[in-house]
């Protein structure tokens, strides 16, 4: 089964066919009833209150892109730190920190705000291929602070704590973006990059209450989860009608034709979440009833019985992993196998989401399967080569970031244990 679906991934077929197609072939092999498929499927989907939060976070993550938000964070971004020598490329990184509180989604940044950031730089004498590395680095801070899509996956599939993914995806978040930010004013001194003049106090008060209320949704999301006011799932509800307030109530920025639009692509990208998930279930089942969890962790612990050792080569396993296999296929195959495992191993699950999630972003941007790649290339226009040329160097500070987090499990876990106590 593993193989056939490691070929069919390579034939280039989506994800869902691949994971269905494969999982039917064994169960016919094993004389189950077919029927046993369509039964799991269902029961994934439907017995999944988490899982929610998924269509719910795409549709705000669209709303906000269509109904003119992006425009007033990155203008707020540009006015904070666009004064810096090498300022856009601040900007660009400022501008995800900030759009990440509200898309939930790597790509949706890279889609959404990735065009007109790279258009900004490129007018002001940045190199294109520059401007779209930048852009692909900081697209990956998306899904580390809250609200995050792939987060609500992990805690799905791994049955974990999603408020604590949550809140354990802020200071990674942050401290990737100083990361890149170091990287950015290295390369802005060395090509003498541009600054933009330093802004008045009207323009920085005028450009901070512009883009104010959006603002406010990741400090919405984080308190009310904090505060037991709602769940990660209903959060994603209170994000989307406070989305919706926005972008067709206050700011009057999109018509009854951009919502229907906005529904529309929520209604697909969630149903090819779901299917995903829903074949994914039936993979992982097939994988469990032939003790594939325990064989692994057998495999593992046999190697090392140091949870540190354990965590760095399971990680090194999942970055070669994603130079070839796309990140939510890596999630789906290997979580619920390894769940089992670090529980056992003594790993703290939510420590080890965190940076398996991030882990997983680093592959957008890694060739020959870094999606984000070929996002920013096709809204840029920037030759594929080119963009992976200059996204090199951005992988350094990454994995710098990827290691401290591996050796420092606090970075992950003292938000939430201070926000929800311990775990």
């Amino acid at each position: 089964m593993l193989i056939l679906w490691l070929v069919l991934l390579a034939l280039g077929m989506a994800l869902a066919v691949t994971l269905g197609f494969s999982s039917m072939v064994q169960l016919w092999l094993d004389g189950t009833p077919m029927a046993v498929m369509a039964q799991r499927m269902t029961k994934s989907i439907s017995d999944s209150f988490p899982l929610l939060a998924v269509p719910f976070f795409i549709f705000a993550g669209n709303l906000m892109n269509t109904g003119g938000i992006t425009e007033r964070i990155f203008n707020f971004a540009r006015v904070l730190v666009g004064h810096l020598r090498g300022g856009l490329g601040h900007v660009n990184v400022v501008a995800s920190v900030v759009f990440s509180g509200m898309s939930g989604s790597a790509l949706a940044d890279a889609g959404g705000l990735g065009n007109m950031e790279i258009k900004a730089m490129r007018n002001a004498g940045y190199e294109a291929g520059f401007a779209g590395a930048v852009t692909v680095a900081s697209c990956i801070i998306g899904p580390m602070i809250p609200p995050s899509i792939p987060m609500v996956l992990y805690g799905v599939l791994a049955d974990v704590s999603i408020g604590r993914l949550f809140l354990g995806g802020v200071v990674p978040g942050l401290l990737t973006a100083v990361a890149l930010m170091a990287l950015i004013a290295w390369f802005a001194k060395r090509r003498n990059y541009p600054r933009d003049p330093v802004p008045s106090m009207g323009d920085i008060g005028q450009a901070t209450l512009r883009a104010l209320l959006p603002m406010l949704t990741p400090a919405i999301i984080i308190a009310g989860i904090a505060f037991g006011l709602f769940s990660p799932t209903e959060a994603a509800v209170v994000a989307s009608l406070y989305a919706l307030l926005l972008s067709f109530g206050i700011y009057r920025e999109m018509t009854l034709k951009d919502l229907v639009k906005v529904i529309l692509d929520t209604v697909r990208m969630s149903a090819m979440v779901c299917l995903i998930v829903a074949t994914a279930s039936v993979f992982a089942w097939i994988l469990a009833a032939n003790q594939a969890p325990m064989r692994l962790a057998a495999w593992l612990l046999s190697l090392t019985e140091n949870p540190l050792l354990l965590l760095i080569v399971i990680n090194l396993g999942i970055l070669v992993a994603g130079f070839f296999i796309e990140g939510l296929a890596i999630m789906i195959l290997i979580v619920p196998v390894l769940a089992p495992t670090l529980i056992s191993a003594g790993i703290d699950p939510v420590h080890f989401g965190v940076v398996f999630i991030f882990n997983l972003m680093i592959g957008l941007m890694t060739p020959p399967m870094g999606v984000g790649l070929f996002v920013v290339s096709g809204v840029s226009g920037i030759r594929l080569e080119t963009l992976i040329r200059e996204t090199i160097p951005f992988l350094i500070p990454l994995a710098a970031v990827l290691l401290l987090l591996i050796l420092v499990p606090g970075f992950v876990t003292w938000l939430p244990n201070l926000v929800l106590g311990p775990a």
